[in-house]
Parts: structure tokens; C-alpha cells; sequence
């Protein structure tokens, strides 16, 4: 991927963070999945008062692109903190493992960010392959 494919995902995570619902954690964190066919998803987290019922961005930008027929990824860049580069969370390295997102943009900014393939950030993934193993 090139940087006319890279500043577009880092431009749509950051827009779509304002949009993020994060009054316990003020940590607002915006997410934008790219699909093989060149669409893009956008997410924010949203929390809950009851933590485990809040969202990531990260899980709803891949349920809008889910809900909208897509299966197949090129990357997703997320952008949290300006002052730290935002990782997913394990829940979410999970869910980006179960559909094969294969790059992993961690951004400041649109000109600040970091690139991680799956494979780095989510060693020994749990798959379907596993399910098949008897």
C-alpha cells in the first residue's frame, strides 16, 4: 500500500473520532477499514456506562462494512491519542484475525502513524483452523 491509499484511511479515522462517544474513558478513538473493492468503513467507539456493552471502533467500522456485504480487507487505520499511537485491543485483534485485515495503520495523525502487519500485532492468531484440528 501507498501513500495515496495510506493518508485517505488516516483523513476518514480522524473525521469519524470526533464522532466518538467516550464520556467514562475520554478517550475518543476513530477507525476506517478499507475493503479489497477500494470502499471504506468508518467507526468510533461508543461506551457504555456498563463497559462491556461498549463498542470499539475498530468492531463498528467492520460491522458496517459486514452489513454492507464486504468480507474481504486490505487494511484499517486507527487513530486515538494524538500523542500515542493506538493499538487495538485484543478483542478486536481478534475480530480483525477472524477476517483477515492484513495491515494495521496506528496513527497520530494523518502524517504520523504506524504500519503493522496482523501477523505482528496478533502472533499464533485463534482460527477456524483451530476448530478443524481433532
Amino acid at each position: 500500500m501507498d501513500s495515496k491509499d495510506i493518508r485517505p484511511l488516516l483523513v476518514k479515522a480522524l473525521e469519524v473520532r470526533k464522532n466518538s462517544y467516550s464520556p467514562y474513558s475520554l478517550y475518543p478513538v476513530g477507525a476506517a477499514l478499507l475493503a479489497e473493492d477500494g470502499s471504506i468503513y468508518t467507526g468510533c467507539n461508543m461506551e457504555n456506562v456498563s463497559y462491556p456493552a461498549s463498542l470499539c471502533a475498530e468492531r463498528n467500522a467492520l460491522g458496517s462494512a459486514i452489513a454492507d456485504g464486504k468480507r474481504k480487507f486490505r487494511a484499517i487505520a486507527i487513530v486515538g491519542s494524538p500523542e500515542d499511537y493506538t493499538m487495538p485491543c485484543g478483542i478486536c485483534r481478534q475480530v480483525l484475525a477472524e477476517f483477515h485485515v492484513p495491515l494495521i495503520l496506528c496513527g497520530k495523525s494523518e502524517d504520523d502513524y504506524r504500519t503493522y502487519t496482523l501477523e505482528e500485532i496478533f502472533p499464533a492468531a485463534f482460527t477456524a483452523n483451530e476448530l478443524k484440528k481433532k
